[in-house]
């Protein structure tokens, strides 16, 4: 297997390009790669920063879920509020490290640390939610 090393350069435009992608601001996404990097410090790996990226979204941004929950059912566990705020950033981040980065599944599952047929079924799952999004955006 040939292995491509991306500079530093291509790393940060990958995360600026990822960044951009999860909060669809121009500012949010500056101040996230700022956060990714001091908070990976001196790290030149891209995993490491790429851990340091989701970690760093999911603290300021999370995600908001498309699962149809009350929010009163949520309102009294925070515990479960988190968890489907961490899942749902976690599936969206893998489809655009699958395909922005153009990382491979085991890549993926080491950066999330999650088991490889995890990261599958999540990018299946969020492939079918971004098109579903999409035809719904397009129909109104």
């Amino acid at each position: 297997m040939i292995r491509i090393n991306k500079s530093p350069r291509d790393i940060l435009d990958n995360i600026y390009s990822l960044a951009y992608w999860m909060t669809g601001n121009e500012h949010a996404s500056g101040e996230l790669v700022k956060t990714t990097y001091s908070n990976a410090g001196n790290c030149s790996q891209e995993t490491d920063l790429l851990k340091s990226f989701r970690d760093s979204y999911v603290k300021r941004y999370g995600q908001d879920s498309d699962l149809y929950i009350k929010e009163s059912a949520l309102a009294t566990d925070k515990s479960l509020r988190e968890s489907i705020r961490q899942k749902a950033a976690d599936v969206k981040l893998s489809v655009l490290l699958s395909e922005i980065s153009g990382l491979k599944h085991r890549q993926i599952s080491e950066i999330m640390e999650k088991p490889v047929e995890t990261i599958r079924l999540w990018l299946l799952w969020g492939r079918k939610s971004l098109v579903n999004e999409t035809l719904l955006k397009a129909s109104a």
